[in-house]
């Protein structure tokens, strides 16, 4: 059980059927007349529509040479980050062969999907970490191509700094296309670059809801609604700390939830105290503000089990746990079901966002139940196979065809019993049928 010092609903609706139909009106009119429906959607939806959506090398060098070198520095800081991370990763995921019965080896390969598209969000603000994680992880996998694709300014054209994003991460080609029509284009296949195999990377309900219909025709990586963050705090807390990353995720979007579990209402009631003193000067108060109003929840829980319980049920996209160092380990033992965590008043939502080295594509509106976030594994097809001797179709074949009998299946069950006889005779060796 929680007292609630503050409560607002976690979830809202974002995909309405308004929205719906929309996406797939649009993904039909592509789908029908092709590049010319992009464009028409490019030009009425952003206002942009250039004789080619793909960024040409001019373009890409043009864009490096307007960013200040200190800029650049950080940036390949940060993909160096999210590239070791996911090498270490993949370092994990080996190739596996073993032989169960004698003459029966099994085994599976690790294969890359084939191509990636991209998305990384530009709207309400240019996310140029979306590059790092979208891009950088599918080449770690060793993705042979990788279309990555942004939407144009709102002055028209695209924004200089994320093409350097995207191109110094590795992308192999890149569209300045937004929305709707941009996965469609990907999905679909566009100005001679053939469809790709998988859409990744986080937008609007616009987005989500394309990705979600595109499904099938193309792998997607998770459907992401607005950006989530949930603290664990305690007595020990800085109610500072914690209301300023409650803000710094609100900032994301009116609809982003933000909520506080904590074993100590005295922290809770200094923490909506801070989150109003900070608010005051809080450079994008407009809309954190209006996310703390409406989707912000501070809970006053008993203990360190009633607060697991709680997050468990909230299931947040982003977790952080902002108490005694001595009872972090076991708070890292008992949660489970989180997109990402922070543990430790020094790990804050932003690094992981941006360039510590996790990927920030993360399941949200409790998803997290059941899928973990984007990561090299993501991009990896665990393909099986099997290889088997005369002696190994002598151990399993009986049984097999077995089983093939009770289902019904009379021609699945001849395949084995016909190589049973084979092998059977081979042993014998009288040869023959």
């Amino acid at each position: 059980m929680a007292d609630y010092l503050k409560s607002a609903p976690m979830y809202s609706e974002q995909v309405t059927e308004a929205v719906r139909r929309t996406v797939t009106e649009m993904l039909e009119g592509i789908d029908r007349e092709g590049l010319d429906a992009v464009r028409h959607y490019s030009d009425q939806l952003d206002g942009w529509s250039p004789e080619a959506f793909t960024v040409g090398p001019e373009t890409i060098e043009a864009a490096s040479a307007s960013i200040d070198d200190e800029l650049k520095e950080h940036i390949a800081f940060a993909q160096d980050q999210v590239r070791a991370f996911a090498q270490a990763q993949r370092a994990t995921l080996t190739d596996l062969e073993v032989e169960t019965l004698p003459g029966v080896v099994l085994g599976h390969r690790h294969v890359p999907v084939g191509s990636v598209g991209a998305y990384v969000p530009g709207g309400r603000y240019p996310m140029l970490a979306s590059a790092f994680m979208t891009v950088i992880v599918p080449k770690v996998a060793g993705v042979e191509r990788v279309v990555a694709c942004a939407p144009p300014q709102r002055d028209g054209g695209p924004h200089a700094a994320m093409v350097h994003a995207m191109a110094t991460s590795g992308a192999d080609h890149i569209l300045c296309l937004g929305g709707v029509q941009a996965l469609a284009a990907m999905a679909l296949g566009v100005e001679g670059l053939p469809a790709v195999d998988m859409i990744v990377g986080a937008g609007n309900a616009y987005v989500a809801e394309a990705k979600r219909q595109l499904f099938g025709k193309v792998g997607i990586d998770l459907l992401a609604g607005p950006t989530e963050i949930v603290v664990i705090a305690d007595e020990t807390a800085d109610a500072e700390l914690v209301a300023a990353d409650l803000l710094g995720q609100a900032e994301h979007g009116p609809t982003s939830p933000a909520i506080l579990i904590t074993t100590s209402q005295s922290l809770g009631e200094r923490v909506i105290s801070e989150v109003d003193r900070l608010l005051e000067t809080w450079p994008t108060a407009e809309v954190a503000g209006q996310a703390w109003r409406e989707h912000g929840s501070v809970a006053v829980v008993e203990d360190l089990a009633a607060a697991v319980a709680l997050s468990d049920e909230y299931a947040g996209e982003h977790l952080e746990v902002q108490v005694d160092p001595d009872h972090l380990d076991e708070y890292l033992d008992r949660l489970t079901v989180y997109g990402s965590l922070f543990l430790g008043d020094q790990a804050t939502v932003a690094y992981g966002d941006k360039g510590v080295g996790t990927n920030h594509v993360l399941p949200t509106m409790g998803a997290a139940r059941y899928t973990g976030g984007l990561w090299v594994g993501k991009f990896l097809r665990t393909c099986t196979y099997q290889r088997l001797t005369e002696e190994g179709t002598r151990r399993v074949a009986p049984a097999i065809a077995a089983i093939c009998h009770a289902e019904n299946l009379e021609g699945h069950a001849l395949t084995a019993e016909m190589r049973l006889v084979r092998a059977e005779a081979a042993l014998s060796g009288s040869g023959g049928r």
